[in-house]
């Protein structure tokens, strides 16, 4: 795997409020080399030019205003930002991830934007959460008969933790959903949907495996949560990018 290990800003969106620079220099500093932004539309000009002073990759973007009344506004920072992928992370009910007409509703909605994403130069992505996987159509979890009815351009970005959450086998998982998972959200934990994320290799998933199931996805670490102090919080990014980086390096 060449790609650098990514981090998902939401880890530390807390720390980005109060010093977005010297946050985003930690990072730098604990030797993550790309970063995924979830808030676009916020100095999307400055935050690419901080990125590029660091010597950062944006892997790709979090973008749940893809689904408001701005979506041009929003592919316009994306660019600016300097990627092609644009993941859509929440904003379509739980519920429609339960019957069959949902999953078509949901599909539809992300079909919708692939035009012009297109225009844009940008491919559109989905990220899972629980509720994507909890629910079963036969032997499948839903997150794969969604799939199916996703526009073949349509990526994605599969939370392994959430997945596993929901009742997935997550490396399992990825194998039946292929190519079309072009990026990973590694965290750990004790595989429960209230107590915080631990730093990557010290909880539950199996993530040697979950890996191995995805050789070729962008490898994104992320926090929900993480009990402790801001120096506990960078201690577990810096834990999760040692043990990260020993299992490619073997």
């Amino acid at each position: 795997m060449t790609r650098p290990l990514s981090v998902q800003l939401y880890t530390v969106r807390d720390q980005l409020t109060a010093d977005r620079e010297g946050t985003l220099r930690r990072l730098a500093a604990i030797g993550y080399g790309a970063v995924e932004p979830y808030d676009v539309l916020t100095d999307p000009e400055g935050l690419r030019r901080i990125v590029d002073e660091l010597g950062l990759t944006v892997s790709a973007t979090h973008a749940v205003q893809l689904l408001g009344p701005r979506p041009e506004a929003v592919l316009d920072a994306i660019g600016t930002l300097g990627t092609d992928l644009a993941i859509v992370p929440a904003g379509i009910e739980p519920g429609e991830f339960t019957t069959r007409d949902g999953l078509a509703r949901a599909a539809e909605r992300l079909n919708s934007l692939v035009p012009l994403a297109e225009r844009h130069g940008i491919r559109v992505g989905y990220h899972n959460h629980w509720w994507e996987t909890e629910p079963r159509f036969g032997e499948r979890h839903a997150i794969e008969v969604f799939t199916e009815l996703l526009d073949p351009t349509v990526f994605l970005e599969v939370d392994t933790y959430w997945a596993a959450v929901g009742g997935a086998e997550a490396p399992g998982l990825l194998r039946r959903l292929g190519d079309r998972v072009l990026a990973l959200h590694l965290k750990d934990g004790p595989g429960t949907r209230q107590d915080p994320n631990v730093a990557v290799g010290g909880g539950a998933m199996p993530v040697p495996e979950i890996l191995a199931a995805a050789p070729d996805a962008w490898r994104v670490v992320e926090f929900d949560a993480c009990a402790g102090s801001t120096d506990t919080l960078f201690g577990a990014l810096a834990a999760s990018r040692t043990y990260l980086t020993s299992l490619e390096a073997a």
